[in-house]
């Protein structure tokens, strides 16, 4: 009988072997860590990598194809957030084992990383995933420091009503050299928490100005042309920029890489175009 149960549980160490993941960052960790095979199902918003868009598209954010996902047979989804937690329950609901993370800063997003390696077995990959991503944040933040100021900066994730301040953006920004002007929003977790008024942005006069909207593309004209808004200095010098959302908006691998990147550029580009102007 002791042999028996020994032999019936001697797979235990196989760990998962068909994931479906309901956001693109958990897709993009695992094939970064060399697992891709594992995964059966992708959200449909996945484009990274784009390799990853030719794996069964089960889900939008918000909704869920029970029947593609349950067909697929998953011994393991991976969610994120309260605004999937719907569709987690109802996937325990049906018997599968899932996952939700909630990370929403920098160090929590790392600390995901790291739990996906260990739960799929490749720990020490996850590690040196996690120390590359470490040294490429202090590279910029270095670069950042030889910066002749720091431009306060205000970053727009939806426009109507304004939201601002998430978390992880927040802290790219200011590893990337600039200054946010709604620090105090940080530690909200909620879109409905972080909703702020045209005026406000407007006494807090940011320097320059980033969009990015869940999902949609900027409207750029239409922020330069909100009333009231030609008197703050980004709308009157023209810096006003769009980054993807799926660069900067989902807690992965893609804005501790591309869009700090591209943060960087920005803020150090408009520190050169005013130290030039200062020259002359």
């Amino acid at each position: 009988m002791q042999e028996r149960f020994i032999s019936d549980y001697s797979s235990i160490k196989d760990y998962p072997k068909r994931i479906v993941c309901l956001t693109e960052e958990s897709t993009e960790t695992i094939y970064l860590l060399g697992q891709e095979h594992r995964i059966v199902g992708v959200s449909g918003y996945t484009v990274r990598p784009p390799q990853a868009r030719l794996k069964p598209k089960v889900s939008a954010f918000i909704r869920a194809r029970f029947d593609k996902i349950l067909a697929l047979e998953p011994d393991l989804v991976f969610a994120f957030s309260d605004l999937q937690a719907d569709i987690a329950a109802e996937l325990i609901r049906s018997g599968l084992n899932v996952v939700t993370f909630n990370q929403r800063s920098i160090r929590e997003i790392l600390e995901v990383i790291l739990t996906i390696g260990r739960i799929l077995g490749v720990e020490k990959r996850a590690a040196d995933l996690v120390a590359s991503f470490e040294a490429n944040l202090k590279n910029i933040a270095y670069q950042a420091s030889q910066l002749p100021f720091r431009p306060r900066i205000y970053f727009e994730e939806w426009p109507d009503p304004l939201i601002s301040g998430i978390c992880w953006v927040d802290e790219l920004i200011e590893i990337a050299g600039g200054k946010t002007i709604f620090p105090e929003l940080r530690s909200a977790k909620s879109g409905k928490e972080r909703i702020v008024s045209p005026q406000e942005v407007i006494n807090r006069d940011p320097e320059i100005i980033i969009a990015s909207w869940c999902g949609r593309k900027v409207n750029r004209e239409s922020i330069m042309q909100r009333p009231g808004w030609d008197k703050i200095s980004a709308i009157a010098a023209n810096q006003v920029f769009e980054i993807k959302s799926t660069i900067i908006l989902q807690p992965g691998p893609a804005a501790l890489t591309d869009g700090l990147q591209l943060l960087h550029k920005i803020i150090s580009s408009h520190a050169a175009r005013l130290d030039k102007k200062a020259c002359n």
